[in-house]
C-alpha cells in the first residue's frame, strides 16, 4: 500500500508539471484496482503532489525561479524586427494590458485572488495551472497559496478517489 501511495505522489507531481498526464484517470484506475487503499489517503497524497508541483509555476511567475539559459528567448540586436513579429506584438498588446489590469486588481483585493485560487483548486475552473501562475504574478502569500491549494485539491481528489466505490455501491 505504501508503494502505491509513493507512485501516486510521483504521478501527481508529474501531472502538476506536465498537464498531459491525467491524475484523475490514474486515481480512478488505482481506486478500482486497489480498493483497500483509503480514499482519504489518496486524496491527501495527490493534493501534496499537485501543490508541490505547482510551486514551480508559482515561483517562476514571481521571478524567483530562473529558467535555464536555453529556454530564454533571444533576439539579436543586429536583426531588425520583422513585420510578422511587429504584428504579433500588436495582437498581444491587448492581452498584456488585460493581464496587467488583472494583476493590479489582485493587488488591490488580495482576498479575491485567494477565493479564485481556492475555487479553481476544487473545480478546476478557471484552470488550476493558470491561477497558480497568476497567484505568483500578483505575489500571493506562500501560506495562502499552499493552504488554499492543499484544501481544495484534497477535497477534489478525495471525491475522485471515492467515486468508484460510491458508484459500485450505487449500482448493486
Amino acid at each position: 500500500m505504501l508503494a502505491w501511495l509513493c507512485v501516486t505522489l510521483g504521478v501527481a507531481f508529474g501531472s502538476a508539471l506536465l498537464p498531459l498526464i491525467s491524475i484523475e484517470i490514474f486515481l480512478v484506475g488505482l481506486a478500482m484496482q486497489e480498493p483497500r487503499i483509503p480514499w482519504l489517503a489518496l486524496g491527501a497524497v495527490v493534493a501534496i503532489g499537485q501543490v508541490s508541483g505547482k510551486l514551480f509555476y508559482y515561483y517562476g511567475a514571481r521571478g524567483q525561479l530562473h529558467l535555464p539559459h536555453w529556454l530564454h528567448r533571444r533576439r539579436r540586436a543586429d536583426r531588425p524586427l520583422t513585420a510578422r513579429k511587429v504584428r504579433w506584438q500588436l495582437r498581444t498588446k491587448r492581452f498584456r494590458g488585460w493581464v496587467e489590469a488583472l494583476r493590479e486588481k489582485c493587488h488591490r483585493h488580495p482576498r479575491w485572488m485567494v477565493g479564485t485560487y481556492g475555487v479553481s483548486s476544487v473545480l478546476g475552473l478557471p484552470p488550476f495551472m493558470a491561477t497558480s501562475v497568476l497567484a505568483g504574478m500578483v505575489r500571493m502569500s506562500l501560506s495562502a497559496f499552499v493552504g488554499a491549494g492543499l484544501v481544495g485539491r484534497f477535497i477534489r481528489f478525495s471525491a475522485v478517489a471515492a467515486s468508484p466505490a460510491l458508484f459500485a455501491g450505487w449500482m448493486l
